[in-house]
């Protein structure tokens, strides 16, 4: 368990090659991003002189994800991410990030321990839709990443793919919104 709580150290060569130093082996990026998906922390540093590249390869797998239609980040939050750091004085667009993920991290984590014990909260009204649209959105978010959208199958999959319609439309408001806070 220690094991899993510290980073997992990658070295990068001069020949720019990735080596894992758990395994002995070398890594390439998507292996980085599956030990990422797994849970696990990475860090990425440079043989020779020490420095930490973690942020630079972190940006490098989203970017290839991106560039293959793997589109996570809408064009308003790639935008606001390119002006926030034109204004980083007084931007709170990092900030935001940081917290939005955590409450996300924090939120799917007591989805699923509501989801698997019985809990009180099932007996309130409305507790089946609020139900309908976390699993729309923790689908979003799992199956999103990877581009495995299908069509729907069922009345059930239609109502979460409205669900789902309803959560991005609110997400793009509160975008327009922050936008207009920030300049």
């Amino acid at each position: 368990m220690a094991e899993q709580e510290k980073p997992l150290l990658i070295k990068r060569y001069a020949s720019r090659r990735l080596y894992n130093t758990e395994t002995s082996d070398y890594v390439t990026l998507e292996d980085i991003a599956s030990f990422i998906r797994e849970g696990r922390e990475v860090q990425i540093v440079d043989l020779k002189s020490g420095d930490d590249l973690t942020r630079q390869y972190l940006l490098q797998i989203i970017a290839e994800h991106e560039s293959r239609g793997e589109s996570v980040l809408p064009l308003g939050v790639l935008t606001d991410l390119v002006r926030s750091y034109t204004t980083q004085a007084t931007s709170v667009v990092p900030q935001f990030l940081a917290m939005s993920f955590e409450m996300l991290r924090d939120g799917q984590s007591k989805m699923v321990e509501n989801m698997t014990a019985m809990n009180p909260m099932s007996q309130m009204p409305g507790f089946e839709a609020m139900q309908a649209q976390q699993k729309a959105l923790m689908k979003a978010m799992t199956g999103g990443i990877s581009g495995s959208w299908s069509a729907p199958e069922s009345e059930e999959d239609a109502a979460e793919k409205d669900d789902l319609d309803d959560i991005k439309k609110q997400l793009a408001e509160l975008q327009a919104k922050l936008s207009k806070l920030g300049g």
